[in-house]
């Protein structure tokens, strides 16, 4: 979410820096390819890169679904 269109490269080195996870480059973009298929991740080549960028908007789905808590309810 830091910031859109990343290549996997760009995602490994975050996710290593910023979260301690060392997963293998081939496990993360097996991740991006189940996220990209469930149409939350959008992915766009320019020449030898291809760039990930997140898409939430299948979610609202989910959101607009849930259950929603009352105030005024103890």
């Amino acid at each position: 979410m830091e910031r859109d269109r990343q290549t996997l490269f760009e995602l490994c080195g975050r996710l290593a820096m910023n979260h301690g996870i060392a997963s293998s480059r081939q496990a993360i973009s097996q991740h991006l390819d189940v996220l990209e298929a469930a149409g939350l991740v959008i992915t766009a080549k320019e020449g030898r890169y291809k760039y990930h960028s997140i898409d939430t908007k299948p979610l609202q789905a989910i959101v607009d679904r849930w259950p929603q808590t009352r105030k005024d309810s103890p």
